[in-house]
Order: C-alpha cells, then sequence, then structure tokens
C-alpha cells in the first residue's frame, strides 16, 4: 500500500505540431491525497486532464512546479519503472509479439527466476483467472493483434491485477466492452482492490461507474480538482454549479435543476442567485396550499423497473425535474403544485454554493 499526495502540482503541455510553443492544456496548482489502500476515482469531462494526472503521478511527464510523494517520500527522482505501479491505459501498450497470458504475467518474465517469484507469480495468475473468468481464459494463448480493442483491455486489466504493486492506476479500462462485461468487471474490479487494499487513481467520465467503484471522489473541470470527498458528501454539499451539474446518482435523470428564486415563495430577499434542486428534492402535491409553487408539466416518464417516475415542470422561463413513485401519472399540459424539501443555493457570478436550505423552514 501506498498513501499519495499531489502538492501544488502543475504542468503545461505543449502543442508539438506548431514547434512547441502553444499551451494545449494546464494543470495548476492541483493537490490531492489519496489514503492508504482506498480507491479514488477521479470523474469528469473528456478532455479535463485526468490521463494527464494518471501519467504526473506515475512519473511520465516532468512537472514544472510541485510535489509527487508516495508515504511521504518525494519521488521526483524515483523513475517510473522504481514506483511499483500497475498501470492500464486507454493504448492497452501490450507486447504484440507475445501471447496475451505472457503479457498477464510481464512483470514476472523480466525478473531472475526465484522460488519465491514462481510461487507468487502463480498465486497472482491464479486470483486473477478466477477474477476475470472464461472472459479473459480463452484469450490466453492468443496475441494482441488478433484481439479486439475489449479483448486486449481485459489483458491489459489482467496484467495490472497480476503485478506486484503497490498503486494502480486506471484509466477508463472498460470503455470498449459491452455493458454485460462492463458491469461484471466493475464489481471484479471492486472485490479485488479490497480484498488486497491496493491504493488506486481511477479515472472515468461514467458517474455510474465512479460510484461504484469510489471510496473517495475527485471532480475535475479543465485541470483542476474542483471539490474532493465521498460520493454522498460530495451530491449532498457540492462545492460549485460544475460539481452540482454534473455529478449524478441516478441514472437518466437530470442531476440538478437550476431556477430563478423570483419563482419560489419570498425567494426575491435571496438576491443574485440560482436555486438548484435535485429531482429526488422536490414533492408533488395533490392541491395547492401555503408556500407552494405551481408550473405546467412539459413531459413525463414512467420506468416501471424502478417504481419511478421523472417529470419535467415548466416554471416561469425555468424548468424543474422532479423524481416521483411509479403511480404518479401526468399528462403534459397539466398544472402542478409542488414544494422543495431541501435545496441549494449558489451565487449567480461565481457559481459558489452559499448555503444547503430546507425549502419549509427558510420559505414560509
Amino acid at each position: 500500500m501506498a498513501r499519495i499526495d499531489l502538492i501544488k502540482v502543475s504542468k503545461t503541455l505543449k502543442d508539438q505540431t506548431r514547434g512547441g510553443s502553444q499551451a494545449t492544456f494546464s494543470i495548476q496548482d492541483l493537490s490531492l491525497t489519496v489514503p492508504n489502500g482506498k480507491t479514488m476515482v477521479v470523474l469528469g469531462p473528456s478532455g479535463c486532464g485526468k490521463t494527464t494526472l494518471l501519467k504526473v503521478i506515475a512519473g511520465l511527464v516532468p512537472l514544472d512546479a510541485g510535489v509527487v510523494r508516495y508515504d511521504h517520500v518525494e519521488m521526483k527522482d524515483v523513475p517510473p519503472e522504481a514506483r511499483r505501479i500497475g498501470m492500464v491505459f486507454q493504448n492497452y501498450a501490450l507486447y504484440p509479439h507475445y501471447t496475451a497470458r505472457t503479457n498477464v504475467l510481464s512483470y514476472f518474465l523480466f525478473r531472475k527466476k526465484t522460488p519465491e517469484l514462481n510461487a507468487l507469480a502463480a498465486a497472482k495468475y491464479q486470483r486473477t483467472s478466477e477474477l476475470m473468468g472464461v472472459e479473459l481464459a480463452h484469450l490466453l494463448d492468443r496475441k494482441p493483434p488478433t484481439l479486439s480493442g475489449g479483448e486486449k483491455q481485459r489483458v491489459a486489466l489482467g496484467r495490472c491485477i497480476t503485478r506486484d504493486a503497490e498503486v494502480f492506476l486506471v484509466d477508463e479500462p472498460f470503455a470498449n466492452l459491452d455493458q454485460a462485461l462492463r458491469e461484471k468487471y466493475r464489481v471484479n474490479l471492486k472485490v479485488l482492490l479490497r480484498q488486497f487494499d491496493i491504493t488506486t487513481v481511477y479515472v472515468t467520465h461514467d458517474h455510474h461507474e465512479a460510484l461504484i467503484l469510489a471510496d473517495l471522489l475527485a471532480v475535475m473541470n479543465r485541470g483542476r480538482i474542483e471539490q474532493a470527498g465521498s460520493p454522498q458528501e460530495i451530491y449532498d454539499a457540492p462545492k460549485n454549479l460544475f460539481v452540482a451539474g454534473f455529478l449524478n446518482l441516478h441514472v437518466g435523470a437530470p442531476p440538478i435543476s437550476l431556477l430563478d428564486p423570483r419563482w419560489l415563495p419570498q425567494g426575491e430577499r435571496l438576491g443574485n442567485v440560482r436555486v438548484g434542486v435535485r429531482p429526488e428534492d422536490v414533492e408533488i402535491l395533490g392541491a395547492a396550499r401555503d408556500g407552494a409553487m405551481s408550473g405546467t408539466v412539459t413531459a413525463h416518464l414512467n420506468l416501471p423497473l424502478k417504481n419511478a417516475s421523472y417529470m419535467s415542470i415548466r416554471v416561469g422561463e425555468d424548468e424543474v425535474h422532479a423524481q416521483t413513485e411509479g403511480r404518479e401519472r401526468r399528462v403534459a399540459g397539466d398544472r402542478i403544485w409542488f414544494t422543495f424539501k431541501r435545496y441549494h443555493v449558489f451565487d449567480k457570478t461565481s457559481g459558489a454554493r452559499l448555503s444547503s436550505e430546507v425549502a419549509t423552514e427558510s420559505l414560509n
């Protein structure tokens, strides 16, 4: 195991096609801690710097400023091969002239053979085979050029698991797999990480994947960590509008609705802000009552398998999305009354969250 600390890390990447003079991307003053044995999932949109962050941790790109430490030891002069890292990147990086089996065991292939090393290799290989099952077994005697993208990723993940690593760095290894295999491997990987207490940094843009795998979550945007913490902490108290609008616990539903405070009872007193409400915090009422808001249903979607419905409600110039029980029946054009169980207040200029409130207590 190893604790990872990034302290005020900065790195600017240049556009080599233009003589290396123009900056194409930069990480500036980034700090992040990954505790021993925990899985930190870095969640963010494409192009936000997730893969660059992994390469910084691995030592594959030199820093412009800042410090990377493993267990409080600075890694500046420690080469990547000496950091005991297991890596799975999107380009697979398999040895094309070796079979999949040899690729999986490549960490042991280039080391001096000893009885202890052979026993460790056998034990690691056995555990890897058990976790990955037949989807890996039938590939073992084939070489990478004969494998599909998804099959190559399975082999690359198997190689990472088999290594005698203290740190895993994983870059969306399931992107090319079908849905059924993605679900299976996510669960298997989570079991593995918990069993061996391997410190892991896993990057993805997939909210569902992040919530399955993460002990801790870091939301990244444009080379910055916007917020880090447990998924529930971040969801309940988002630092700003980007975090609130990006992290979504409900597949298929908008993460948060934003509206002008003037549509809320006595909402004008909140000032120059935007009010954000999660779908599960919208309470649909049977009739008008004091402190309630009204709007017009614009769309209604039933999800029988979840015993839930999602409803879109037009309120003035804004739209509110509500999650309701499956028996709720509404059609477009219906007038509806509702209130908020809880909502967030964001500064309209900076986007920073100013507070989180219980609507019935603060607006009536």
